[in-house]
Formats: C-alpha cells, sequence, structure tokens
C-alpha cells in the first residue's frame, strides 16, 4: 500500500507548477486542455506564452519525480485544495476496500477499468488501484525519490483521518495516518470540504 499520487485544485496553478518544477525538481508531465473545442496536450519545452498565443485552456498539468506524481487542476481556491489522493494497493487490499466502501455505502465509480475513485467522509476521494504495469514502474522509482509526508488543514483533523484510514482497513494516530512508508497528517486550522495542502516531506 503506496500513496504514488495527489491532485491539487487552485487558482494559482502557474504558480503551483512553477514550485514544483523549480523548488523541488519535479519534471512536466504534459499540460492538458483544449484549444476552442479540441482536446490537446502539451509535453515539457512549450512555453505558458506560447500556450496563450494558441488560446489553450488549462484543464489540468501533470508532474512527476520518482515515484510522486502531482496534477494541479485551475479552481477557485487561492491555497491548494486536495480533490483527492492516489493509493497503489495490492489485489487483496484493492478488494477489500472496494468491500469496505460499499459497506459504508461509500460512492465508488469506474472510469473504465482505467481508474477507480471512492468517495470519503472527509470532503475529498481516493484513486485506488490494484497492481498495473505503469504504476510499478513509477514506484520502482520510489528508491530514488519518494513522498515522505503529506500534512493537511482541515476543519476538523479527527474526521479527516477516521474517514481516510476506515476506507483502507487501517488505524490513524490521531490526526496521522501511515500508508505504506508515507503519512498523512491532517492539521487544525484548515477549511470545510476538501483539506488544503499545508507541506510535504520528500525522501
Amino acid at each position: 500500500m503506496q500513496v504514488f499520487h495527489y491532485h491539487l485544485v487552485t487558482n494559482k496553478v502557474r504558480q503551483v507548477e512553477a514550485r514544483y518544477l523549480g523548488k523541488l525538481g519535479f519534471g512536466l508531465v504534459g499540460r492538458h486542455g483544449r484549444i476552442a473545442d479540441d482536446l490537446t496536450s502539451y509535453e515539457s519545452g512549450v512555453s505558458w506564452e506560447e500556450l496563450d498565443r494558441t488560446g489553450f485552456k488549462l484543464r489540468l498539468s501533470e508532474l512527476e519525480r520518482g515515484s510522486v506524481n502531482v496534477v494541479v487542476q485551475p479552481g477557485q481556491w487561492e491555497l491548494p485544495r486536495l480533490d483527492h489522493l492516489g493509493i497503489a494497493l495490492d489485489e487483496d487490499d484493492f478488494a477489500a476496500t472496494i468491500e469496505r466502501a460499499a459497506e459504508l455505502d461509500l460512492r465508488v465509480q469506474d472510469h473504465g477499468g482505467r481508474r477507480t475513485f471512492v468517495a470519503t467522509n472527509g470532503g475529498f476521494r481516493l484513486e485506488v488501484h490494484p497492481p498495473r504495469e505503469w504504476l510499478e514502474d513509477l514506484l520502482e522509482a520510489g528508491r530514488e525519490f519518494r513522498l515522505g509526508e503529506l500534512h493537511l488543514r482541515a476543519d476538523d483533523p479527527d474526521l479527516k483521518a477516521r474517514a481516510l484510514a476506515e476506507i483502507l482497513g487501517l488505524v490513524p494516530a490521531g490526526t496521522a495516518v501511515a500508508i505504506g512508508n508515507a503519512v498523512v497528517r491532517f492539521l487544525p486550522g484548515g477549511p470545510q470540504g476538501r483539506p488544503q495542502l499545508e507541506a510535504e516531506l520528500f525522501l
């Protein structure tokens, strides 16, 4: 069980993207969006100035380093908020997670067998994956760079931690949940609904 991905929403996409690319050394996988009615994607090497001239409207920016994949999506909040966490599971844990979600009467969305989302009672979702070849390749890169801790501000840290742990069959340690080698820690003083990104520790 491992956290490999998180998806953030902010109205400061370019600034947040620049932080990951510059300060944190991530690489740009691609910027995905549309020009008029046509869906399109651009890899690293195309500047924002060039994209602006084409009329490109961003849907999301995808960044990656080691075993950490981060997506930044335009939204209403200045400080980034968490839409969902991506969790890699083995076959048994994946099946058990889906079963627990059903028992808890939580919404499960399957996107064509490629991605499965599980709602939580904490204002965010989980993107859960059984073993997949592309995911195994990504996790292998964790020897070089991986997520150690993710700190999120929330209105009710205890509730958020319990909601996350319950679905994954884990036991929270206060307001922190250990998921494989990473810890997701909820801090007080945050907004209602989606928790707000406070800090990351990479190893």
